[in-house]
């Protein structure tokens, strides 16, 4: 049997102890939470990404890469394609690393060169002329050429590697021939009640989106029509149709359930979820203002550089959502050379300075003397491609 009675004040000691510790975790959780308040726009997963990523590159003191030569001009077509850099011209396709390394150099002769990449796939084509180049990361994986024989109006390619390809047809007013991630034909779509301009697979692999111009009267009217990849031959009409207002089509781009449709005149989003198909989400309109630059890569988002007049500094960088309400909103003073967003980031290059934004118009992150840069690439994790007349490198935040 202890009869040892326990030392006068030990409990007070213990409980003392206890109570300091908890206020001490109480008090670096507090600390946790403002440091995540007050930095939150750069607390996040790319930032370790970056830091593992680019690591081993080697970085000037602005964050900056070595530059590497691209071999072409600013008036080439340049397209970020996931980590690499696609650059398309009149000469040919080329294909390189963030880094500078060459994958591909295709030489041809195209007339009216345009190129898209979505996720790890990207595409390269002669608007009006027969040649079209598919990439899947690294690698040209398919290609259609002169003995196609037909005149190639618009191809796109969606981020899990359907291939649509609008060309002109006889006795048709547009014709689509839709392509699976196997670059096997599995669609083709004739149309003579109205011209087909574009279109585009869903993710799902579900439904074509083309978007297709009718004349009404003495105008036009255009719509984005959705038609089930696995209709027979004899069903001819859309399985939904959403109105684009007579709107000329820029650009289309798949964010989750939402297809965007971005016109000359206006925005527009529309749902692609089965229970409300083809109807308008929301759209957001400039009919009285100059589209000076845009960009649909970001997530949920759009961004809009709209001016005044046509010519002159002075403009309004827009973010929209998917409603069609605006949820950023910043005025630019000076030239804006070029526009460019991925993921949750924004770029903006002038002619001294780059500044990266987060969706709602935080700046993010801003670097000058950008080294005569002329477009600027931004990439989903944070990082953007700053092209030059010659050479192209990577711009990398802390």
């Amino acid at each position: 049997m202890n009869d040892r009675q326990p030392e006068p004040g030990g409990k007070k000691k213990g409980n003392i102890l206890v109570r300091l510790l908890a206020f001490l975790v109480t008090l670096a959780l507090i600390f946790g939470a403002v440091t995540l308040v007050v930095y939150r726009d750069r607390l996040n997963f790319d930032v370790i990404r970056r830091y593992f990523t680019y690591r081993s590159l080697e970085r000037n003191d602005n964050g900056q890469a070595k530059s590497f030569a691209h071999e072409g001009s600013t008036r080439d077509i340049f397209v970020s394609a996931g980590e690499n850099l696609l650059v398309c011209s009149t000469t040919g396709v080329r294909l390189f690393s963030g880094s500078g390394t060459q994958y591909v150099d295709e030489q041809i002769v195209m007339e009216q060169p345009v190129a898209m990449a979505a996720g790890e796939w990207s595409l390269a084509y002669d608007a009006g002329g027969s040649s079209l180049y598919l990439f899947r990361d690294k690698e040209k994986v398919f290609s259609l050429g002169a003995e196609e024989g037909k005149d190639i109006l618009s191809a796109r390619v969606n981020s899990a590697g359907w291939l649509t390809v609008v060309t002109q047809a006889a006795s048709y007013k547009g014709s689509v021939t839709v392509y699976n991630p196997q670059q096997q034909p599995v669609l083709q779509l004739n149309r003579s009640s109205g011209f087909v301009m574009d279109a585009v697979v869903t993710e799902n692999g579900e439904y074509l989106a083309a978007v297709t111009i009718r004349q009404s009267g003495a105008s036009f009217d255009s719509s984005v029509d959705l038609y089930r990849l696995d209709r027979t031959e004899e069903e001819t009409e859309p399985d939904a149709s959403s109105t684009l207002d007579g709107s000329v089509t820029l650009d289309l781009r798949q964010q989750g359930d939402t297809l965007w449709a971005l016109g000359d005149t206006g925005v527009y989003a529309i749902s692609l979820a089965e229970r409300n198909l083809g109807e308008r989400e929301g759209m957001y309109g400039y009919p009285d203002q100059y589209l000076k630059e845009f960009s649909l890569e970001g997530e949920g988002y759009a961004a809009l550089l709209l001016g005044k007049y046509r010519a002159g500094s002075q403009a309004q960088l827009l973010v929209t959502d998917e409603s069609g309400a605006v949820t950023g909103a910043l005025d630019i003073g000076e030239q804006v050379l070029s526009l460019s967003a991925a993921g949750r980031y924004i770029a903006v290059l002038t002619a001294d300075r780059l500044d990266i934004y987060t969706a709602d118009l935080r700046l993010y992150d801003s670097m000058s003397g950008t080294q005569n840069a002329q477009k600027v690439l931004m990439r989903a994790d944070g990082t953007a491609m700053l092209i030059g007349a010659k050479t192209a490198r990577l711009y990398i935040p802390d």
